[in-house]
């Protein structure tokens, strides 16, 4: 038996946030929860939501006590928030940060007996949909719009922990990618090497099937063309970006991911390492451990990186194409190659348990020891 979750209602393409007002009268709403981070309130890319919702004179009030990881305590400040505001709605406006604490903010409010934030992490037994959320994704990565999974940082614990919960998927996704034109490079590159282990972990998990497997391979398809033209600030790349990114998340929010993700969340936890720079780097090594678990996967992955003649290739070569292919696009869009200037000796361990621990790993094509993850962290110091 296999399930899929997808949201209600998506929107796609430029210009495509004056659908929000729409939404909002549609759907009988009187005030929205505006969450969103002081970055892009200071750069005015929250504005042009403002905007749409000052002109159809909706109420909105603003929540902006968000870090790039989020904190529990970023999540209680907008419990809080939210049940002064007199709100029957959140818009999430940003990226996979602003997303993530709407989507915890939303559940305590209809699920209060699971306001000790830690409460839910892994498969919580919520009992109530979560306030309804449109999303507005900035950055093309997360696909958080699109998910029934949200990431949280302990920062007390060092630890970031995944919630999964199919009641925290937002209504409405509106997937603009005017509303991306003003990530810089780094981020560009970042976000789109997320999404990009998305539909590689995607495809290779355990629980993969053919329905999510076809969004997968369109995923890495998309990206794969897309990514170095988003960086270089082309539109056409951008757009590529805001639909592959969302096509990933179709896939990987009904199937699971690994332990890219998982060692990933261990190095954003300790060092706040932006987290699709951490999948960047970690994604060709631990598509080289994954290698003789995935059958003939990576001729596929090849096939959709772009690489000719995969059809006359030996296993060997053509699972050698593949992870030669994510290490150039990683390197073409001005990612680090290694954790050099990230991971202390010191950590290793600590790092390694908290990966073995995330939520992500038992998705792993291959069932990793606590050592195989200490030696894949190690190779690439």
């Amino acid at each position: 038996m296999a399930r899929i979750i997808l949201n209600e209602t998506s929107y796609f393409g430029a210009g495509c946030i004056s659908e929000i007002a729409t939404e909002f009268a549609k759907r009988g709403f009187t005030k929205a929860f505006v969450c969103s981070d002081p970055d892009l309130i200071k750069f005015g890319v929250t504005a042009k939501v403002l905007k749409v919702l000052d002109d159809a004179k909706q109420a909105y009030e603003v929540f902006s006590e968000i870090k790039p990881n989020p904190t529990i305590e970023n999540v209680q400040a907008g419990v809080e928030a939210f049940k002064k505001s007199g709100a029957d709605c959140i818009i999430a406006i940003g990226g996979g940060s602003s997303m993530d604490t709407a989507k915890a903010i939303g559940i305590i409010i209809t699920n209060p007996s699971f306001e000790d934030v830690r409460s839910l992490e892994g498969v919580a037994d919520t009992k109530n949909p979560c306030v309804p959320i449109i999303a507005v994704p900035t950055t093309a990565g997360t696909a958080a719009e699109v998910t029934i999974n949200y990431v949280i940082t302990d920062v007390q614990n060092k630890r970031k922990f995944v919630c999964v919960d199919p009641h925290d998927i937002p209504v409405v996704a509106v997937v603009d990618s005017d509303m991306m034109a003003t990530m810089p490079k780094g981020l560009t590159a970042a976000t789109g090497m997320d999404a990009l282990t998305h539909a590689i972990e995607g495809y290779i998990t355990k629980g993969a099937w053919e329905m999510t497997d076809m969004f997968h391979l369109k995923a890495i398809e998309v990206i794969a063309r897309s990514l170095r033209s988003a960086v270089a600030g082309e539109a056409e790349g951008r757009e590529g970006m805001a639909l592959g990114q969302y096509i990933a998340g179709m896939g990987f929010s009904n199937v699971g991911l690994g332990i890219v993700h998982s060692m990933a969340h261990a190095l954003g936890a300790v060092y706040d390492t932006p987290h699709g720079v951490g999948n960047a780097i970690l994604l060709p090594a631990v598509m080289e451990y994954n290698a003789p678990a995935t059958g003939e996967k990576y001729r596929d992955i090849a096939r959709a990186m772009g690489v000719e003649g995969v059809d006359a290739m030996t296993a060997e070569e053509y699972r050698a194409a593949a992870v030669n292919a994510v290490k150039q696009l990683s390197k073409d869009v001005g990612i680090p190659a290694d954790l050099k200037a990230i991971v202390k000796e010191e950590d290793l361990d600590f790092l390694t348990q908290s990966a073995m621990d995330d939520a992500c790993r038992p998705g792993n094509p291959k069932d990793p020891t606590f050592e195989d993850i200490k030696a894949i962290y190690r190779s690439l110091m």
